[in-house]
């Protein structure tokens, strides 16, 4: 992994919106040449603009391979057909666009609020009329992730620890300098962002030595379960870690391999987790190789770390797992090699087979969470259409009903 020049981000630009979906995104800045960044509000269904309010900023971010040069847009209409074809399925809507590599999405049970990392930085997207979009922390340095397509990554995942606290897995290091942070939160989005290195509580490193050989990086995702937070990550192809950190006393433990996956499976990074519905064991999605295709294993585990079930899906790399509230798991495939087939999954098990059922193709989709509604936010590298110099990912919600 190669430890880019770490960026600068700016203020936050909040987004007005009417109509059925908000639209927002940060706009990129090169933080060498520092330019100031100009706020737009996006345009409504009259041809004629209108200035972004005093109070609301748009935030700057640092660009992959060229300057991102981001114009704010509304989605008065359904989003372009994806470059994946895939069947006729669930209509969906933009969140957010011009998001810069999202990767991880998660849904306050309370409020509603979602939270959403992106190489940008954590982004806070506050439902109401209209409904507003805020930067959480910003400050994250930038790597890069992959082999044959790479991608300029920032923090990975993201997920609640109780109402109060949000757990973000990292990305933004090299291998072995990798952390997790965990951010106090309040109901109401915060006055200012707040900086990378002001968490409650920070995890890790794990550095290169005898359970790893080269130290932990590339913390994908995490969850909560038995006080237990585990994290996946993928710095040591030889035993797919699975991290935990045991909670006491309101309090995270120090930072632990727990489950060595590959060892068990014999398939390499641990991706996606969850946990079943009836909470007896972790889910977890085994991504494979990105050039193997087809190689991606649905795999779970008891309480002792032991691995209870592994199935063949023949996705191609599994990045999210969640249950609907129908109890339905569904799967997000990034499929690597070959883009065109990624899209949303259902996983259907029957016995020891999984039958991988294609609800809606996405250019390579990243992660997924459930609202209370029953409606399903994803987040994806790429929105399927052209956006010239603009970051071209974002977040998507498909209406309740899977």
């Amino acid at each position: 992994m190669v430890n880019l020049q770490r960026w600068c981000l700016g203020l936050l630009m909040m987004g007005v919106l009417t109509g059925s979906a908000l639209v927002m995104s940060a706009r990129a800045q090169d933080a060498e040449k520092k330019e100031e960044a100009k706020a737009e509000e996006p345009k409504k269904e009259e041809p004629k603009k209108e200035e972004a309010k005093p109070e609301e900023k748009k935030a700057d971010a640092p660009a992959e391979k060229k300057e991102d040069k981001p114009a704010d847009k509304p989605a008065d209409k359904p989003a372009d057909k994806p470059a994946a074809e895939a069947p006729a399925g669930p209509k969906f809507r933009e969140s957010i666009i011009h998001l810069d590599n999202p990767s991880g999405v998660c849904v306050h049970p309370v409020t509603g609020h979602l939270f959403v990392s992106s190489r940008q930085g954590i982004f806070r997207l506050a439902p109401g009329k209209p409904p507003k979009i805020y930067l959480e922390v910003t400050g994250f340095p930038t790597d890069i992730y992959g082999k044959g397509p790479m991608y300029n990554i920032g923090p990975l995942g993201v997920s609640l620890w109780g109402n109060d606290r949000l757990i973000v897995a990292d990305g933004s290091r090299k291998d072995a300098e990798e952390l997790v942070r965990i951010y106090k939160i309040g109901d109401a989005p915060p006055a200012k962002p707040n900086a990378e290195d002001t968490a409650e509580f920070t995890l890790g490193p794990i550095p290169a030595g005898d359970v790893s050989a080269k130290g932990e990086g590339n913390f994908y995702a995490s969850v909560i379960w038995n006080d237990t937070i585990y994290i996946t990550a993928n710095g040591d192809d030889t035993k797919g870690w699975i991290l935990k950190s045991e909670i006491k006393d309101g309090k995270p433990g120090p930072l632990s391999p727990g489950i060595a996956t590959k060892e068990q499976t014999e398939v390499d990074a641990p991706i996606a987790i969850t946990v079943t519905p009836d909470k007896s064991a972790l889910v977890v999605g085994q991504g494979g190789e990105v050039s193997v295709p087809g190689d991606s294993l649905l795999t779970m585990y008891g309480a002792d770390g032991k691995i209870t079930k592994k199935l063949k899906t023949g996705l191609h790399d599994i990045t999210g797992l969640a249950y609907s509230p129908s109890g339905k798991l569904y799967a997000t495939d990034f499929a690597w090699a070959d883009t065109t087939q990624g899209g949303l999954f259902e996983l259907v098990i029957e016995g020891e087979e999984v039958k991988p059922k294609k609800i809606l193709g996405l250019d390579r989709p990243t992660a997924l969470a459930f609202d209370k509604e029953g409606g399903l936010y994803i987040t994806v590298f790429s929105l399927g259409k052209d956006t010239g110099d603009n970051p071209a990912g974002g977040l998507i919600r498909l209406e309740p009903g899977l």
